[in-house]
């Protein structure tokens, strides 16, 4: 399949004669540069290696590529907020590549056919305790074992996944996939024990025998406000109290668990970040007619993705904006009007109105349990989490931490980035020496590309079950089929790195370029090269530098 048509045109100034002559100036040079999907990506993946690969129908070989840096792709395509597509070039032009999309393809694509890991390690007879197996945990497990360990991860719930299981609806994050994934990981050998909560970090270190501990608890304590209540309302947080108020992650996590809270016919959620859009749309599968969100600030300046609003309104959620709980008296909320300042913070007006609900549910962020850690770690001040230094180690030797457990934004993939920095810490903490990045660091940007082709294929749209059917937990958004993986992988630019498309050996007036065969890319015979720049000029993916002769020696 090729994503380029026939019918090449080339800028008028290809051919610029202002460098030729008895003397080379200028020589080209053949270099890999960062495309800024990549740059973007917090899981560290090589985008642009396995879209590449997904474009010439190698899907296997793709989804093997892509899990040497994220074991959870079909989750991940599912609950990432790509950050790599909103940096992607090919949205300067039309729209970025969906990358989420071939991302799961890959993913639900293993678990259908069943691949395997390629992981041929010897075992180094290190053993690295893991505490929580969140998406961090998960993470670092698989990297660790990936690099001979043995790990051992420690749960304290009933299921393993953290915010991934109880904190994302199954609309949104299907358990078979969830669990599936989860599986993957455990079948390396990474062993998990549930239902075990680990109070005391340091002694169960020395009873294990670990010789390493990655702290990855997630954030599952929903934040307390103070709102003043009269007596009825008083004590009510307890379920089943006169008037139910109840924490968003609570309310998540039981119903996970199959005890769902009767919360009446309308139903509030105070919050504005993506936890209370997840509720609010819970709320209405399981029951309410009405359900409000109440948020202190208007639409612009709130912390949830504007999509999430956008999807929670077609299904019917209302939005009170810029309000504020100044009391509770029964079940009636008695509410403030803000008005929004020049710095987006919310401002009091002193003008009220009532509304009257049945219960409310609580969405104003979350903390970790900092239990374990209050007497053992240096925290931070202000999120009250695990301080950590460049290699992710606390402030006790041979503990490390990621995730939600240190200052950081918190979300799937972030997590998952972590636990992979810190697996390759580990590693090195063990045998004494220190973890190094290395790889190419220049980022190409669009204004260096030269695209010279048609590049208005637009992006594939995945299919969506219609609004009236969104009434219960099924997944809302389908999955591309593998002709639609193969076109939207080719609609990649590239970026930074050769794809062997003959752009510059065709475009050589002195045949100095010379093909290496698939795979190998080319070599400049630089006795025939004039330094012309035709070959700069024309390559669409900037995988060309032209230096001065005194620096290219």
């Amino acid at each position: 399949m090729s994503k380029y048509k026939s019918d090449m045109t080339y800028p008028p100034d290809l051919h610029d004669s202002s460098n030729i002559g008895p003397v080379r100036h200028f020589r080209p040079v053949y270099q890999d540069s960062l495309p800024p999907c990549n740059h973007a990506c917090p899981a560290g993946e090589n985008i642009q290696a396995w879209l590449a690969l997904a474009q010439a129908g190698e899907f296997e070989e793709a989804w093997q590529v892509l899990i040497e840096n994220n074991p959870l792709p079909a989750c991940h395509g599912r609950v990432c907020y790509h950050p790599c597509e909103n940096a992607c070039n090919r949205g300067f032009a039309n729209q970025s590549v969906s990358i989420h999309a071939v991302e799961r393809f890959l993913g639900d694509e293993a678990l259908k056919q069943g691949w395997k890991p390629r992981i041929d390690v010897p075992l180094t007879g290190k053993k690295i305790l893991i505490i929580g197996s969140g998406p961090a945990g998960l993470s670092c497990a698989w990297h660790l074992r990936k690099l001979g360990h043995d790990v051992e991860i420690r749960e304290a719930k009933s299921q393993p996944g953290g915010m991934l299981r109880y904190g994302i609806p199954a609309y949104r994050m299907p358990r078979d996939v969830l669990d599936n994934e989860i599986q993957q990981i455990l079948n390396i050998g990474v062993k998990l024990t549930l239902n075990t909560k680990v109070d005391d970090i340091e002694k169960a270190k020395k009873e294990g025998g670990f010789d390493a501990v990655f702290i990855a608890i997630g954030a599952q304590v929903g934040k307390s406000i103070t709102i003043p209540q009269t007596d009825t309302a008083k004590n009510s947080h307890a379920k089943g109290g006169a008037f139910p108020i109840i924490d968003a992650v609570d309310y998540l996590n039981d119903i996970e668990n199959g005890n769902a809270p009767k919360l009446g016919n309308r139903v509030a959620v105070y919050g504005g970040g993506n936890t209370a859009m997840d509720a609010s749309r819970t709320a209405l599968r399981l029951g309410a007619k009405e359900v409000i969100v109440i948020y202190r600030r208007d639409r612009t300046h709130m912390p949830a993705h504007d999509f999430e609003a956008t999807e929670a309104i077609d299904e019917g959620v209302k939005f009170y904006w810029q309000r504020t709980i100044n009391s509770i008296e029964g079940s009636t909320l008695n509410l403030e009007k803000t008005t929004i300042d020049d710095q987006g913070k919310a401002q009091a007006t002193g003008e009220f109105e009532t509304l009257q609900v049945d219960s409310l549910i609580l969405a104003l962020g979350q903390d970790v349990d900092t239990t374990p850690i209050q007497n053992l770690l240096k925290l931070d001040e202000k999120s009250k989490t695990a301080i950590i230094n460049n290699e992710m180690m606390t402030s006790c030797n041979g503990i490390f931490a990621g995730g939600d457990m240190v200052p950081s934004q918190r979300t799937v993939t972030i997590s998952t980035g972590h636990g992979k920095k810190a697996a390759r810490n580990i590693d090195r903490y063990l045998s004494g020496s220190h973890y190094k990045k290395s790889g190419a660091t220049n980022i190409v940007h669009f204004e260096d590309l030269h695209l010279w082709y048609d590049t208005q294929e637009a992006a594939t749209k995945q299919p969506e079950l219609p609004l009236n059917k969104h009434h219960d937990f099924a997944e809302i958004l389908g999955g591309l089929t593998a002709e639609q993986a193969q076109y939207e992988a080719a609609r990649c630019y590239s970026c930074g790195n050769c794809y062997e498309c003959d752009g510059c050996y065709g475009s050589c007036p002195e045949q100095a370029v010379i093909k290496l065969g698939k795979g190998h890319r080319y070599q400049f015979n630089y006795d025939k090269c004039t330094g012309c720049q035709a070959c700069y000029k024309q390559c669409p993916c900037h995988a060309i530098q032209m230096y001065t002769e005194e620096s290219a020696q």
